[in-house]
């Protein structure tokens, strides 16, 4: 059971991340993996949440010291079989009637996930593959995933969980986008604020031969050695004959002394 150590843990569905050829792909789960007191049976319970919002739990237990074992739950298999390859894999065979009824195979990705393969067969005697990844929890959720499993029921209990859970995430959903909200306005008010830094600097640095007033628009012309004018005339009064380059913007003095480009 040493090599159990890194399964021992509550892992979180990653829906997006999975492929089913047998079931539908649930809309959020875990698979949890504990060790029994005796520390040679493993006890795996997984609990998933349909696309229409069903809850739905299955638990088993099973002696994990390589033997093939009697299974308690005949409506799955009537023997099973766990070995650890090594400290990141593990699989589980179950016999019925002697023959491989279905192998779960369980491996550790380099990235910390848990990826869980489940090869069986239809009720037409053709093979299916289902992968599911996973990532551990830091805190138990009450809701869970696994297609293949033992003896499936729907739970009222994990109903009741799914709904407040399901409220929390719409409401923690709706917080969140109003801070994203928040931040996107905050984000665009500080590029208008560098913004009218950038045109006032450009501004105090052209040549003024009067006192602007607030409110007062002006116009912002550079002129052929690159300097720049700021001048009360607008390009449509001094015509071809201007004393510019090129016009840059009409403007207009605030307040707090910076400008905005109108």
């Amino acid at each position: 059971m040493i090599h159990a150590y890194n399964f021992l843990a509550s892992w979180q569905l990653f829906p997006e991340k999975c492929s089913y050829e047998l079931g539908d792909r649930p809309k959020s789960g875990i698979y949890k993996i504990e060790s029994v007191e005796d520390k040679k049976a493993l006890m795996v319970s997984h609990n998933w949440v349909s696309l229409e919002n069903q809850a739905f739990a299955s638990q088993y237990t099973i002696v994990a010291d390589g033997e093939l074992n009697e299974f308690s739950q005949h409506e799955l298999a009537d023997q099973a079989q766990v070995s650890f390859i090594d400290s990141i894999s593990f699989e589980i065979h179950f016999y019925k009637k002697g023959e491989v009824a279905l192998h779960i195979v369980h491996e550790i990705m380099p990235n910390g996930y848990l990826k869980i393969t489940q090869q069986g067969s239809r009720d037409d005697g053709t093979a299916y593959t289902n992968t599911e990844i996973y990532h551990k929890q830091l805190s138990v959720l009450p809701y869970s995933a696994s297609v293949a499993g033992a003896v499936i029921r729907a739970n009222e209990e994990g109903l009741i969980k799914h709904k407040a859970l399901t409220a929390m995430e719409e409401q923690t959903n709706m917080q969140l986008q109003q801070i994203r909200k928040q931040i996107e306005l905050l984000a665009l008010q500080a590029q208008e604020i560098q913004k009218r830094k950038e045109l006032s600097l450009m501004i105090y640095d052209a040549k003024l031969s009067f006192k602007p007033n607030i409110g007062q628009t002006y116009y912002l012309y550079q002129r052929k050695d690159g300097t720049h004018l700021l001048s009360l005339v607008s390009p449509r009064e001094w015509g071809s004959s201007g004393p510019f380059q090129k016009f840059i913007a009409a403007v207009k003095l605030l307040a707090d002394h910076t400008w905005m480009e109108l």
